[in-house]
């Protein structure tokens, strides 16, 4: 297998809503974004797969080290194989790769966030970098496109946030802050009961409807720093924001069930509000 197969085959998997924007990217374009998502996979598999917090540590601690050996011409792993001959067309640096390790390193380090601006840190990490990367493989002129992707990237993180509240949950995890639970008195148990639909109260719907409209707030935000002369070769992120922010409405209709499962939109549903996104911004 070739690293641009195990990289194809990586991204395709994942079953992300990414990958069906990239569909729609030139092959040059689509074969560094491609390469670039499967390392994020990748990483974040590490923390999500791997039991043993200390084994995991050690897998991100090799992965800093295969990135600094892979800009220093040694590449070992497929993906960074795939990756590196991209990373001078898109102004890909080590620190933009180091800079989600990071973020995965945050889920082994900490279980809990204080408060916003410690989850926005997080967030930053592992979706605003990784926004700002995808925004100049896309192709960008504009400085403000960077905020834009920036933005674009927290939305996207949130909207996740929001969908794996229960999942995260048993596994140890609650991204939703700590501030936020006791403003709207939700104790960390509850985040565990699976008796739904009647075991939701209206206090954690409140807190949902809470982290929606904030979620809502970075798309309008992000929406409004995009520069016309960028939004055609922006079309994959606005394609995703579609993909994503549809997800977050039908969580907001479905009252925030998200405690017994996970909300998704399925293969075909996800394809066709690509295409159809791609269409209008044409």
């Amino acid at each position: 297998m070739t690293p641009q197969q195990y990289v194809q085959n990586k991204a395709a998997a994942s079953g992300s809503s990414f990958y069906y924007a990239f569909l729609f990217l030139p092959p040059p374009r689509r074969a560094a974004i491609t390469a670039f998502y499967a390392f994020c996979r990748e990483v974040d598999d590490v923390v999500d797969e791997v039991q043993d917090p200390g084994v995991a540590a050690t897998k991100l601690a090799w992965w800093r080290k295969e990135v600094d050996q892979a800009f220093a011409g040694r590449p070992t792993h497929p993906v960074m194989q795939a990756l590196m001959p991209h990373v001078n067309d898109y102004a890909i640096v080590p620190g933009h790769l180091q800079a989600v390790i990071e973020g995965c390193e945050m889920d082994l380090q900490q279980s809990r966030y204080l408060d916003y601006a410690g989850l926005a840190r997080y967030c930053h990490l592992v979706a605003g970098v990784v926004g700002e990367v995808a925004s100049a493989i896309f192709g960008r002129t504009s400085e403000q496109t960077v905020r834009y992707a920036h933005t674009l990237g927290l939305a996207f993180q949130l909207t996740n946030i929001i969908r794996d509240v229960g999942e995260d949950a048993r596994r140890g995890r609650i991204y939703l802050p700590v501030s936020e639970l006791q403003q709207f008195d939700v104790k960390a148990h509850e985040l565990l009961k699976r008796d739904a639909p009647w075991g939701y109260s209206e206090r954690f719907t409140a807190l949902m409807r809470f982290q929606a409209e904030r979620a809502h707030r970075l798309y309008d935000e992000a929406f409004a720093l995009l520069p016309d002369a960028d939004r055609r070769t922006q079309r994959p992120g606005l394609m995703m924001a579609e993909i994503y922010r549809t997800l977050l409405r039908e969580i907001e209709a479905g009252g925030f069930q998200v405690l017994h499962q996970r909300v998704s939109l399925t293969p075909l549903r996800k394809l066709w509000l690509a295409w159809r996104t791609n269409w209008r911004e044409r």
